[in-house]
């Protein structure tokens, strides 16, 4: 099993002799991979939608998991019980999903060891969210593929706090380890919004004057981050 660099990533934030459920697993790629590669030692794929599952049960008869890998029709955690994993891997869906996912799934907030984040919009918000119920994240990494920056964060019960509005943007521990595709990221996302900024100067309204506003912030943000880069 070949996984895309993006999945890759968040496979490899999986401890060796892991308990996992996929969340959302659709073709059950990362389940396959961690059981084929003996970092897990059983996987629940898991999906709301009936179709999504079917496929996943496909790739698992194909690789003659049926009996490591267990299907399980869910939204999000909610058929998850606690004890029965003890890491979670939600990826490949927006920061909102992911909130509620999480929220969803408080009865297995103290049983469930490690949680595999991957959100792909919204990643301030999931960080604030995560300090504020009393989650840590003592790991996160980032990678590019297709063009598309995607983050991946390992996240444990505890308490942590971001400090600063750049820190829940861009991620404190990406910042403090010098990430160096965070800050490719960051260096496009300056001549963009500098672009931007240009084109709104042309048109001086209320609406872009506020526009502006915005955006100055946001250099001053990432400008925070590359200066302790």
């Amino acid at each position: 099993m070949k996984l895309s660099r993006r999945l890759e990533m968040v496979a490899s934030f999986v401890e060796p002799g892991s308990r996992i459920a996929d969340i959302g697993t659709d073709h059950a790629y990362v389940p396959i991979w961690l059981v084929e590669e003996k970092r897990a030692v059983s996987a629940i794929a898991m999906d709301v939608r009936p179709g999504p599952l079917e496929r996943a049960q496909n790739h698992i008869k194909t690789y003659g998991m049926e009996g490591r890998i267990e299907t399980r029709l869910s939204d999000g955690v909610s058929r998850l019980k606690p004890d029965e994993a003890d890491t979670v891997i939600i990826a490949g869906m927006g920061g909102e999903l992911v909130i509620h996912i999480l929220e969803e799934g408080r009865h297995v907030w103290n049983s469930v060891k490690t949680w595999i984040l991957s959100p792909q919009s919204e990643l301030g918000k999931v960080r604030r969210y995560l300090e504020e119920q009393g989650f840590c994240i003592v790991k996160e990494d980032m990678t590019c593929e297709e063009g598309k920056y995607y983050t991946v964060m390992k996240v444990v019960r505890g308490s942590m706090f971001l400090e600063k509005e750049a820190y829940y943007l861009y991620g404190r521990y990406l910042a403090e380890h010098k990430n160096p595709v965070l800050k490719e990221f960051l260096e496009k996302e300056t001549l963009l919004y500098q672009k931007v900024l240009e084109q709104l100067s042309l048109h001086e309204t209320e609406a872009n004057r506020g526009r502006k506003q915005e955006i100055i912030r946001h250099l001053e943000w990432i400008k925070e981050i590359l200066d302790e880069m």
